[in-house]
C-alpha cells in the first residue's frame, strides 16, 4: 500500500494546492490528486492511502454527469498512462499517475469558493446559534443542528492562497467579480447542488453542503478543480440521519473531530493522525465512491 504525498514530474509546475499538483501539458494541464489531506486550512503531515485516486474518480463521475447543466474543464481521465504520451511524447510518466490524474483545459480561475449549504451544520450552525443568521442571511428561529434548511443557501467565501478563506456578502462578491458574474455563480452553484443532492439521495447519501470552483474558458463559465467529493462536501449516511445530533459521515469530518479533540489550536504544524483514524477515513471515502457510482475500485486500492 503506497501513499503519494508529493509528485515530481519532468513538466513545468502550473500550481500546487493542498491536495492537487497541476502541471503544464502543452496547451492543456495535467491535474494529479495526491493522498494529502487538509483540515482547517492546513495540510496534515500524513496521507490517506489511495485518497487521491478516489477523489479523482468521484470528481470525474460528477463532471461527466453534470456537463449538460454546466460545462467543465475535464478532457479525459488518465486511467492508462500511455495516453499521456499522445500529449507529451518525449516525457516520462510514473505509473502512479494512473487513475489519480486527469487532463483538463486551462481556465482563468475565479477567486471565489462557491459554497452551498442545504443543512444547518458546521460553521453555519455555530453562527445560527449566536444570531439566527447564516452569513447575514436571516433564518427561521427554532431550527436544530443539522436540520435541512427551508432552501439551500449560497454562502461564498474568498479563495485564499494562504490562510483562512473569508465570507463574502452580496455586495463584496459583486465588487470582486461584477454583478452579472455574481448572479451566474449563484445560479450555477444552486443548480448543480440541487441536481447532485437529488441524485445522491437515491443512493443513500445526503450532501449537507459543498463548495464549487469556477473558471473562464473563452469567457464562458466552467466548473474546475474538484467536484462534489468527500473533501469538498459533507456526505452523510441518509439511513442514519437524525436531526439534532452529529451525523455518521462519509467524508473527512472524523478527521476534523479528532483534531479538535486532540487540543490542536489550528495553527501549523498539525498533528499526525493515528492509524485507526487514517484507516477509517480511507473506508469512508471508498464507501462514498461505491454508494454514489455503484462501482468498485480497482485492485490497486490499498486495504
Amino acid at each position: 500500500m503506497s501513499i503519494i504525498l508529493e509528485t515530481t514530474l519532468a513538466l513545468p509546475l502550473f500550481c500546487q494546492g493542498k491536495v492537487r499538483d497541476t502541471y503544464e501539458l502543452g496547451n492543456k494541464l495535467l491535474m494529479v490528486a495526491t493522498d494529502r489531506i487538509s483540515a482547517f486550512d492546513d495540510v496534515l503531515p500524513c496521507g490517506i492511502p489511495d485518497k487521491g485516486i478516489i477523489l479523482n474518480q468521484i470528481s470525474a463521475f460528477w463532471f461527466k454527469k453534470t456537463v449538460s447543466l454546466v460545462p467543465n474543464h475535464l478532457i479525459e481521465v488518465v486511467d492508462d498512462i500511455s495516453l499521456l504520451y499522445d500529449y507529451q511524447p518525449s516525457a516520462s510518466f510514473p505509473d502512479y499517475l494512473a487513475h489519480r490524474s486527469m487532463i483538463v483545459h486551462k481556465a482563468k480561475r475565479i477567486p471565489v469558493e462557491c459554497v452551498v449549504r442545504g443543512y444547518l451544520s458546521g460553521s453555519a450552525w455555530t453562527e445560527y446559534k449566536q444570531s439566527s443568521n447564516v452569513f447575514d442571511l436571516p433564518l427561521p428561529r427554532g431550527l436544530r443542528e443539522n436540520q435541512e434548511l427551508p432552501k439551500p443557501l449560497f454562502t461564498p467565501t474568498t479563495k485564499a492562497e494562504s490562510g483562512h478563506d473569508q465570507p463574502l456578502d452580496k455586495r463584496s462578491l459583486i465588487k470582486l467579480v461584477g454583478k452579472a458574474m455574481a448572479q451566474e455563480l449563484k445560479e450555477k452553484s444552486l443548480l448543480i447542488y440541487k441536481y447532485a443532492q437529488d441524485y445522491a439521495k437515491t443512493k443513500g447519501i445526503i450532501i449537507a453542503d459543498t463548495k464549487f470552483e469556477f473558471g473562464l474558458i473563452d469567457d464562458k463559465l466552467v466548473l474546475i478543480d474538484e467536484l462534489l467529493t468527500p473533501d469538498s462536501s459533507r456526505f452523510w449516511d441518509a439511513s442514519q440521519y437524525v436531526v439534532g445530533r452529529s451525523q455518521p459521515s462519509l467524508d473527512k469530518q472524523p478527521v476534523r473531530d479528532w483534531l479538535l479533540a486532540s487540543g490542536w489550536n489550528k495553527e501549523p504544524p498539525a498533528p499526525k493522525l493515528p492509524p485507526e483514524i487514517i484507516g477509517a477515513t480511507t473506508h469512508r471515502y471508498r464507501e462514498a465512491y461505491r454508494k454514489l457510482t455503484g462501482g468498485t475500485l480497482f485492485p490497486l486500492i490499498g486495504t
